[in-house]
């Protein structure tokens, strides 16, 4: 087809016409691809059809004489450059041949072959790089590893040579000791040779005159040895037996002239003379004897170095063994720590930055260096210790303040070198020390110091926040005296936050209640049983908690109970506050009569004066060491008190032993307890709190246990005190008189039921005494402003809107539950 239309155009225009129609057919001519033209034939107006053909189709097309010529001008539009540049403004593109085409395409394929090289060697590079790098990171593993080998086969190694040390450490005093009695037997001997034992005659000592003018007369002296800077006189008697006399010397050679001229005067011939000698036999075992302490000196020293070579080759410290520094692993989490938020929110700070810095540091931010729990016994200081230590996820180490001191001198800084040594080689770390005050005290300013505890306080201030402190090592400490801890401990940079931990509050309670009941098995509702035992249980710790959920759980084993009952757990609250019932201890019929009037009048005073607890229990039966009665009351958690409510606490401690005086018209000694607590009410009335107008308001500092040189007040002032706290028990005096002088007959009833029942608990006191003058917050919901029944309508009304039905919600009324929602003080 395309070879007629070619013919066709080519048979009707002339010759000389044929490079121009060639021009303008190929000026309509498309060249595509690399190994093939698009040649288009058609006129001026207009071009219907095309056909790609290649170079061979070409050659053979035009391979008459007739169309060489037509071939020759494609050739042309290669060479000719006004050719290309009409082709390129006709199709918008180069004039490419075959040649070109191919060139360029190989050209493409050499640079795709090119970067495919370059892909395939930056791929093996980057694989050999992460290679090296993963093997470098297990080549570091490795070596942790070993070195964590060699450190726990070094310490096992430890551990067994310490047995080894001690008994060498053993071995060596013994044989010290021995070398010590050995030395004190020489001093004897050596004492025995001076002393010569024959000295002490029938006669004793005698002086020179005596010898000068009785015994040198006589002519009868044997014979005088010289022993030392004593002279043993032999003198004959007429029987023929000899007695010894012992003379004291200065000088041998004086006392030698002396003789010799003192017998010269007396006249006794030179043949009837006597002389003294030198005991030679006594001389020489001095002379052994004086050579023996050297001996003895050189051969301790010898081998004493020998000795310690072996057992103080790793230091002094040896003798002791190493420091128990503990890496804790504790099962114990933040869930299992109640009733102390506000602690936990700062000690979980701290764990998140140890978990997460990045997001402290890009604000800029610094962690603290540490933190100090302060708080009484048993609120739960080293507990949240141990849920920091299983919640963190890092390297948790623990010690005792006391295991820093030791009797040898240096032992402390050491110890506190090797604990932050190690933390720092497992950074992030936390570090707690328990009961810091044993090591913390502040140093002393006087003449009493202890310099291994200061040093080791020195060495812990440096290590806290000195040249080589870091900031991955943050250190925790517990005590419960923070008075005692020196100032330079507490500043910022060492331990910046001091975190109270003090007795739960109700909600508190309630809190740690469920988390100990969940182990027990009860036969109430849990939550419910929790607040009932929160609102008993005011000024309780978390272990006073955890202690009365298990000895209620004791008592229900030993009734053989399936279940734990609220009675188990009332029964082992008054257990913790006044011990273990008694009722194998029997009282005489009068002492159970005063007793029971005694609280009969604790009682009554605390039934009708406004200011005091509502009474709980009062009970006869003795309990612990020595209560032998006791009026239970449900204080509330108050920290702010007035005049009157100290007078009528005042008033309720003395209502027994004035009861006793009104009933028996005498007194006995088991008002003891209760003195003790009105004199110290009164004297902080007059001391501490400004509340009386003669002494002024002021506040002396309270004694401790601490040597006091001088109290801060005059002794004018002193006697003041003690006049203004005796006038405060005065008037609490009087005046609970006055209330029992008028309740004498509810005194007298009180005291007859209690006899026959030995307890009675708020319905009995209601029944016998009529209701309570005063209003009385006993409940959960009048306790904490909370209501029981609103939160079970919500949650109820909440379940029924969910599942579209309505159903009424039953409420419980907390008020049947007075009996049991109150709390325990110890009365007397």
């Amino acid at each position: 087809m395309a070879t007629n239309i070619l013919k066709s155009k080519w048979m009707n225009v002339s010759k000389p016409a044929t490079s121009k129609l060639f021009t303008r057919s190929l000026n309509n001519s498309i060249i595509k691809s690399s190994s093939s033209f698009t040649l288009s034939t058609r006129s001026f107006t207009s071009s219907s059809s095309s056909q790609q053909i290649n170079n061979n189709n070409i050659y053979s097309l035009f391979s008459t004489k007739k169309h060489q010529q037509q071939l020759q001008n494609i050739t042309l539009v290669r060479d000719n450059k006004n050719s290309q540049l009409l082709f390129k403004r006709l199709y918008g593109t180069e004039f490419r041949d075959d040649k070109e085409k191919k060139k360029e395409k190989k050209d493409e394929w050499d640079n795709e072959e090119e970067e495919q090289e370059e892909k395939k060697e930056k791929k093996e590079k980057k694989e050999k790089k992460e290679k090296k790098e993963k093997q470098s990171k297990e080549d570091k593993q490795e070596e942790k590893e070993e070195e964590k080998e060699e450190k726990e086969e070094k310490d096992k190694k430890e551990e067994k040579e310490d047995p080894e040390q001690r008994k060498k450490f053993v071995n060596l005093i013994s044989r010290l000791s021995i070398i010590f009695g050995l030395s004190i037997i020489y001093l004897s001997l050596n004492r025995a040779l001076e002393e010569d034992p024959s000295s002490e005659g029938a006669f004793g000592l005698i002086d020179y005159q005596y010898l000068r003018s009785e015994l040198l007369p006589k002519r009868t002296i044997d014979k005088i040895i010289i022993s030392g800077n004593k002279a043993i006189i032999y003198d004959r008697m007429e029987d023929g037996q000899m007695k010894l006399y012992r003379l004291n010397i200065i000088s041998a050679d004086d006392f030698q002239r002396k003789l010799e001229e003192d017998q010269k005067e007396l006249g006794i011939e030179l043949n009837q003379q006597v002389f003294a000698s030198f005991n030679e036999e006594s001389k020489v075992l001095r002379e052994i004897f004086s050579v023996i302490p050297s001996l003895l000196i050189i051969g301790a020293i010898i081998y004493i170095s020998r000795s310690l070579n072996g057992v103080l080759g790793k230091g002094p410290t040896s003798l002791l063994g190493k420091s128990k520094i503990v890496k804790a692993k504790s099962t114990t989490t933040f869930k299992d720590v109640a009733g102390m938020e506000e602690a936990k929110e700062e000690i979980m700070e701290f764990v998140s930055f140890l978990k997460n810095p990045e997001k402290y540091k890009r604000l800029g931010a610094k962690i603290p260096k540490g933190a100090i729990l302060v708080g009484p016994p048993g609120t739960g200081k080293t507990l949240l210790a141990k849920a920091t230590a299983g919640e963190a996820n890092v390297n948790f180490y623990t010690i005792s303040g006391s295991d820093f001191i030791e009797m040898f001198v240096g032992v402390g800084p050491s110890r506190v070198r090797d604990l932050f040594k190690e933390a720092r080689e497992n950074a992030p770390a936390i570090v707690f020390i328990d009961e810091i005050d044993a090591v913390g005290r502040a140093r002393s300013r006087g003449g009493f110091h202890n310099d291994e505890r200061e040093n080791t306080l020195n060495q812990l201030l440096v290590e806290m926040d000195g040249f080589s402190s870091t900031s991955d090592v943050i250190v925790f400490a517990g005590t419960n005296r923070p008075d005692v801890l020196d100032p330079a401990l507490m500043r910022p940079g060492r331990f910046d936050r001091q975190i109270y931990i003090g007795a739960p509050d109700i909600k508190g309670r309630k809190e740690i209640f469920m988390v100990h009941l969940k182990n027990v098995k009860i036969d109430m509702d849990m939550e419910e049983l929790a607040k009932k035992l929160a609102t008993l249980t005011p000024g309780f710790s978390g272990a006073d908690i955890s202690n009365v959920c298990n000895e209620g759980a004791l008592i229900a084993a030993r009734h053989d109970a399936k279940k734990a009952t609220f009675k188990h757990f009332e029964d082992a609250i008054e257990r913790v506050l006044v011990g273990l019932e008694r009722k194998n201890r029997v009282l005489s019929p009068e002492e159970r009569n005063i007793v029971a009037h005694h609280e009969a009048g604790h009682a009554i005073v605390g039934w009708y004066l406004e200011h005091t607890d509502p009474l709980l229990k009062v009970s006869i039966v003795p309990r612990g060491m020595g209560t032998l009665g006791f009026a239970q009351y449900q204080p509330k958690d108050q920290y702010l008190y007035t005049r009157e409510q100290l007078q009528d606490r005042i008033c309720v401690t003395l209502g027994g032993r004035i009861a006793e005086s009104i009933i028996f018209g005498k007194i006995s000694t088991g008002a003891q307890d209760d003195l003790e607590k009105v004199t110290k009410i009164a004297s902080s009335q007059v001391v501490h709190y400004g509340m009386n107008d003669k002494v002024g308001y002021v506040s002396f500092k309270k004694e401790n246990d601490d040597i006091t040189v001088e109290k801060p007040y005059s002794q004018a002032t002193s006697r003041l005190i003690d006049q203004e706290t005796r006038k405060i028990v005065n008037e609490a005096y009087q005046k609970t008189y006055n209330l029992l002088v008028d309740k004498k007959e509810e005194v007298l009833k009180l005291a007859k039921v209690l006899l026959e029942k030995e307890v009675l608990v708020r319905d009995d006191l209601r029944q016998l005494l009529g209701p309570r003058p005063f209003s009385e917050k006993t409940t959960w919901s009048e306790l904490t402003g909370e209501s029981d029944s609103i939160k079970k309508e919500d949650d109820t009304t909440t379940e029924n809107n969910n599942n579209n039905d309505t159903t009424t919600a039953t409420t419980q009324n907390d008020s049947n539950n007075n009996e049991n929602n109150n709390t325990t003080t110890k009365s007397s």
